[in-house]
């Protein structure tokens, strides 16, 4: 009998087996067919597959439903034998495991995105998972394998949703990555891990995309910011293009070459991806029989608390810079956020967000409490807005329980809740919610009977705090203590008190701290003075994260100095970027820059830049007031802003997110723009076809590239998904395109590509191609003869504007 999985990985590394697609596209799956429907049509030629892993020496199995959702079954008008094709396909695999391997049961990604980027919600989506998770459990799946996510939002969602129907079974969770270490969204490795680690995953780590190499560099990063047991399952090189069939050039002693580095750092789980084959399992496995060694995993209670949104990460306590937490998203006091609120619009939100991360926030604080509001509806949007504007993790400020749920649901990645008291109450309605979706949680030093005069008081209930979040499987490294900030005018001997507790805190319970500083100077005169000498002490007392306005001065001086004498700020490199002398000067010249009021021309661009949705149309309606005729509002407005956008992208400032929320704004310029122009069309930069090649139904970055392209003045053709060649032709021949650009995103259909190019020629269509999609390369589009190649969407504008002239 088999041991637990998970016992099984801390006694060796287990190897994971190879490709299926490609497996089965050789015996017989046919060009858009779905691969699921064979569990079903061809049960012996998906058994052959397993049995040869199996025989090569694979310890894990996963079943033929990487396709298996309701989403991608639809296109094949399949989703109602959805529990039969994923019951089906674990009784295979486990007839072949034959008690020789575990079965993992295969999950990939929907091809939808979630809200805001898509247009699925986030219950949707996770309905969707928990419909096939519990199709897998319940044919008996040892285990889940979440394979070639993209998303981190979306991989949340399916971690979430398995947890709601099993709090027990083993759950791998891989995020796809390209080579510049981020994944087609924007999502670095650390953020990844972070995220995935707090929403339940045994076992994490990446799969294709990359080769060994780029793989270990990305679990490398990992490894930083989790304790869990990691997963290399990498492809076999990079594909090209011989004799008409796509081939992987990795061999399988260059994949087994980094076994004793991958395993030296917690690597437990060995397979291989795209082009891996049941040759490489057997080399792969042998090379282990020499490496082998058992495992155990390192504590989770760290001293550190992670956070992280899609794009970034943060980290507080432990000895890191004591985090500053942005409070300016509080409607307290501040009238116009109060009626937007009201009035359901984010622009105050958005503004704050940006400006509080440039002033040197690492948190942004999120608030919606204002009376007379949908406060879960508001919570929501405002978590959308901060969340695409600033890229910082978040820290969700409500004592709804409801308001709370929605902005957890709407968050990207691991928030910070604040806050739960040592009230049962609020014990019971908080740390649920902070379990279930992968938060950590301030506890506020207080309970019903008020806040203790004592630092030994708020002690005890620190612990209490503590105690219950264990009960609820909540580690202590996500628990940050709010010693509370009483204000000095009225109880001076306090303050004292409070500084006492934060160093019980942590010397007794090794738990992170946070203040909210400003309230210890209210009603005294010159309060930065109070308040900024009060946040240097308490730093030095151990505070690890600080709820400040960070746009003052005096309090972000005294940060960046305590943290280079607290040694905490490395080498001074902070303190010294924020003061040399031509940061100083170039400071003055912003200053200086900004208050210059902004041409109508700027605004629009700005509003462009910022994904300003709300406030694009407002501005276009001033701009035609002014004169200025739809077509200059677009070329001297929208396209400026557009062009900055793609800069921002190719620096690495801003990611696919942003630029889609750009691309959205900028739309919906364009269709009061369309109005007043009552029905004439703009003039056409050029006449784009785009189409995923026959057998692909991906087309996620098609349709982004589709969107984008049409935002930069061409006229779009898109013909869909898993299109035939033939109809490629005869649509480029009907619509008389300049350029057909087409995806793929399969290594199974990568040579579709050059079969539409060849007919395309053949035919006598004088047409540019481009070719994209997350397995191709410029050295496979040199090789089928494509015209461009490119890499992501803003590329792809960029290029076929060079290529067909439009560049003015």
């Amino acid at each position: 009998m088999m041991k637990p999985f998970l016992e099984a990985i801390q006694e060796k590394v287990l190897i994971l087996d190879g490709a299926m697609g490609t497996m089965l596209q050789e015996r017989g799956l046919r060009p858009g067919q779905s691969p699921e429907e064979l569990n079903l049509t061809m049960p012996e030629v998906v058994a052959s597959v397993h049995r040869d892993y199996v025989e090569a020496g694979a310890d894990i199995i996963i079943t033929n439903t990487f396709g298996g959702s309701r989403f991608k079954l639809a296109h094949y008008g399949l989703e109602g034998r959805l529990a039969e094709i994923n019951a089906r396909a674990v009784q295979i695999a486990r007839k072949e495991a034959g008690g020789r391997a575990y079965v993992g049961g295969s999950i990939g990604p929907t091809g939808q995105f979630v809200e805001p980027l898509g247009e699925i919600p986030f219950d949707e989506m996770k309905a969707a998972f928990r419909e096939q998770a519990a199709a897998l459990i319940d044919a008996g799946a040892d285990l889940l394998s979440l394979e070639t996510f993209l998303d981190i939002k979306e991989c949340r969602a399916a971690l979430i949703a398995i947890r709601e129907v099993s709090g027990t079974i083993p759950v791998i969770a891989m995020l796809t990555f390209d080579d510049n270490g981020r994944s087609v969204l924007g999502t670095p490795p650390e953020s990844a891990a972070i995220t995935l680690t707090a929403a339940g995953a045994d076992i994490i780590g990446s799969n294709c995309g990359l080769g060994v190499d780029g793989i270990y560099d990305i679990l490398c990063r990992m490894r930083t910011v989790t304790h869990l047991p990691l997963i290399s399952q990498a492809n076999a090189g990079l594909p090209r293009l011989i004799d008409g069939a796509t081939v992987f050039p990795g061999t399988p002693q260059e994949m087994a070459a980094y076994h004793e580095r991958m395993i030296g750092m917690g690597v437990r789980v060995i397979g291989g991806c795209c082009g891996t084959t049941p040759a490489h399992i057997s080399v792969m496995k042998a090379a282990l029989g020499t490496v082998q060694q058992p495992w155990q995993p390192r504590s989770e209670s760290t001293g550190v608390t992670f956070l992280s949104s899609r794009s970034g990460w943060t980290a507080a306590g432990g000895g890191n810079k004591t985090a500053i937490i942005g409070e300016r998203i509080n409607p307290t006091g501040k009238k116009i956020y109060s009626q937007e609120l009201q009035d359901g619009k984010v622009a105050y939100i958005r503004r704050e967000a940006m400006e509080q991360v440039a002033a040197g926030a690492t948190l942004l604080d999120v608030n919606v409490g204002t009376p007379g509001i949908d406060e879960p509806a508001a919570m929501e949007r405002a978590v959308f807005c901060a969340a695409a504007a600033a890229g910082v993790p978040l820290v969700l400020d409500s004592s709804s329980p409801a308001a709370l749920e929605r902005g957890l649901k709407a968050a990207d990645g691991k928030v910070l809740i604040n806050s739960v008291s040592g009230e049962a109450k609020s014990l019971r309605r908080v740390l649920p919610l902070a379990k279930k979706y992968g938060a950590a949680v301030i506890g506020l030093a207080l309970d019903q009977k008020g806040i203790p005069d004592t630092a030994e008081g708020r002690l005890a209930i620190a612990r209490r705090i503590r105690n219950a979040a264990r009960r609820h499987g909540i580690p202590d490294a996500d628990i940050i203590i709010d010693c509370l900030t009483l204000t000095v005018s009225a109880e001076q001997k306090r303050a004292a008190e409070t500084l006492r507790a934060i160093r019980l805190v942590k010397q007794k319970l090794g738990l992170s701290t946070v203040l909210g500083v400003s309230n210890i100077s209210f009603g005294l005169p010159q309060r930065p003075l109070i308040s900024s000498a009060f946040f240097a002490m308490a730093m030095e007392a151990g505070l690890d994260a600080a709820i400040i306005n960070p746009r003052d001065g005096a309090m972000m001086a005294a940060w960046r100095s305590a943290m280079v004498l607290l040694n905490r700020d490395h080498q001074a490199a902070v303190y010294i970027e924020a003061y040399r002398g031509e940061q100083a000067a170039a400071t003055v010249q912003a200053v200086a820059a900004s208050d210059a009021p902004l041409s109508i021309r700027e605004r629009l661009s700005r509003a462009v830049i910022d994904g300003d949705r709300d406030g694009i149309v407002p501005l276009v309606e001033e701009a035609l007031r002014e004169g200025l005729a739809p077509m200059q509002v677009s070329s001297e407005g929208f396209l400026p802003g557009l062009e900055e956008v793609g800069r921002r992208f190719e620096k690495n400032i801003f990611f696919l997110p942003q630029v889609m929320q750009s691309a959205d704004t900028m739309q919906a310029g364009f269709v009061r723009l369309k109005e007043e122009m009552k029905g004439q069309a703009f003039e056409s930069r050029g006449r784009i076809l785009m189409a995923t090649v026959e057998g692909d139904i991906h087309d996620i970055g098609k349709n982004i590239v589709c969107t984008l392209l049409e935002n930069h003045g061409f006229e779009v053709f898109d013909i869909g998904k898993n299109v035939a060649a033939a109809t490629i032709i005869a649509k480029a021949k009907e619509y008389a395109v300049d350029a057909v650009g087409l995806s793929a995103l399969m290594t199974t259909t990568m040579s579709e590509m050059d079969n539409v190019i060849k007919r395309l020629r053949a035919s006598g269509v004088k047409t540019f191609t481009m070719v994209g999609g997350a397995v191709v390369t410029q050295e496979y589009a040199d090789q089928i003869g494509a015209d461009l190649y490119a890499r992501d969407a803003m590329e792809a504008v960029a290029r076929i504007k060079q290529l067909l002239g439009a560049e003015g």
